[in-house]
């Protein structure tokens, strides 16, 4: 009997892993995903500049993807300026220097951002295990509550760049 109740009570964990916890953890994977492919945009779109600015170009000819993988060759007469998407469908024209400020101001959120949420996270998370308790209705809400401040995180990023 006593053997059925925990085979009971393994498989209702098992089954709120399973339906509960996984999904929750690859949304907030997917999320932390969208935010370190932001990273190495910017890291890359700053490298870009800096090459530009160490080599003295001033026209280039390069591919635009226009979609679907499909490319055309186009001609940059005056690469002093360049627009940045800055979120929404909105670019902005910048110079270098300008570009550069920006990307390091949202290189340094973006990072706030990580450090704090991997913070947050791996505190939450570990402090059941570090203690030798385990209680995954804990652990599940702690996931949830990981998943608000990333909403909230992502919220105030979207927020201020309206400003």
């Amino acid at each position: 009997m006593e053997d059925n109740a925990r085979q009971e009570k393994v498989r209702k964990y098992e089954e709120f892993v399973d339906k509960r916890l996984k999904p929750d953890l690859i949304h907030a994977i997917s999320q932390r995903d969208k935010v370190f492919e932001q990273q190495k945009i910017f890291s890359d779109l700053r490298r870009n500049i800096e090459n530009l600015e160490k080599n003295s170009v001033t026209s280039l000819r390069t591919l635009v993807n226009l979609g679907s993988e499909v490319y055309l060759q186009a001609e940059v007469p005056d690469t002093q300026r360049i627009f940045v998407d800055i979120g929404f469908g909105f670019h902005v024209e910048f110079t270098w220097s300008e570009a550069l400020n920006y990307i390091e101001k949202r290189e340094e959120k973006i990072a706030r951002f990580v450090k704090g949420f991997e913070n947050y996270f791996n505190f939450q998370l570990r402090k059941p295990y570090q203690s030798g308790y385990f209680d995954i209705y804990q652990i599940y809400t702690k996931l949830l509550m990981s998943l608000a401040v990333i909403q909230r995180c992502k919220e105030e990023m979207l927020n201020k760049n309206k400003d």
